[in-house]
């Protein structure tokens, strides 16, 4: 293992697989640029510890769906390293509001009060945005700086190591991932994004979170429990 992988924080069941990419041109660029946004001043989110956090919480071999998002949330507070999850005390974002309201149309469950999803990361869900970081109050700043070729080579693996997944694509940004998935293997379930700008265009409706369990019980894995428990004391003491 070379000293560039061997400083990122990234656990062994990925690191044994994607590891090679912190030792590529793209990434070692890619690192000097966030270095230098840094030492220009700017807030850079999720924090540092947090930027393979979706990847940290869930091991490589225990994915079973797969939400792709786009960008970290750019407000302070907010991102944490899964994509469309807030920490517990933040505001539940327009986007992840309508992801409940579907939940709810189509399961029956009530929407949460909290918008903390680590308890989906636990079961088997991996919550991977795009691009994973991004400056404070500046939406997409950090597209097109390597973000992108890093989450193809872990969509890449999961979709040659892995049989019966299910991917949710919401959005035509979402959705330029596809590409990379074998449909023949794997459930893939598209719409638009849950954003207010485009859910009454198909993304209320869609049916893809009983249509995953469905699909998963069909491959012999447990069913997703998309219900978020109420906040252990623990995650109530992040609450700012």
């Amino acid at each position: 293992m070379s000293e560039m992988q061997d400083r990122v924080q990234l656990s062994p069941s990925w690191k044994s697989r994607i590891g090679g990419e912190f030792d590529q041109d793209y990434m070692q660029k890619l690192r000097e640029f966030l270095l230098q946004e840094k030492r220009a001043g700017k807030t850079i989110y999720p924090e540092g510890k947090n930027i393979f956090q979706a990847m940290n919480l869930l091991p490589f071999e225990d994915v079973k769906v797969v939400i792709i998002g786009q960008d970290p949330y750019h407000g302070p507070g907010q991102s944490h390293g899964l994509c469309f999850s807030v920490m517990p005390g933040v505001a539940i974002p327009p986007s992840l509001h309508n992801i409940f309201k579907e939940i709810e149309t189509d399961l029956g469950i009530a929407p949460a009060s909290h918008g903390y999803l680590r308890s989906w990361a636990e079961q088997g869900v991996l919550l991977l945005n795009s691009v994973l970081t991004v400056e404070r109050n500046r939406s997409g700043s950090h597209q097109g700086k390597g973000w992108e070729r890093f989450t193809d080579a872990i969509i890449h693996r999961l979709n040659s190591e892995h049989s019966g997944l299910v991917f949710f694509l919401w959005g035509s940004y979402a959705q330029k991932k596809g590409s990379i998935i074998d449909s023949s293997r794997h459930l893939v379930l598209e719409s638009v994004h849950p954003s207010p700008l485009s859910a009454h265009r198909g993304f209320f409706g869609n049916q893809h979170f009983s249509m995953a369990n469905a699909y998963l019980r069909d491959q012999k894995k447990s069913p997703i429990s998309w219900e978020l428990p109420a906040l252990s004391k623990e995650e109530q003491l992040m609450v700012k």
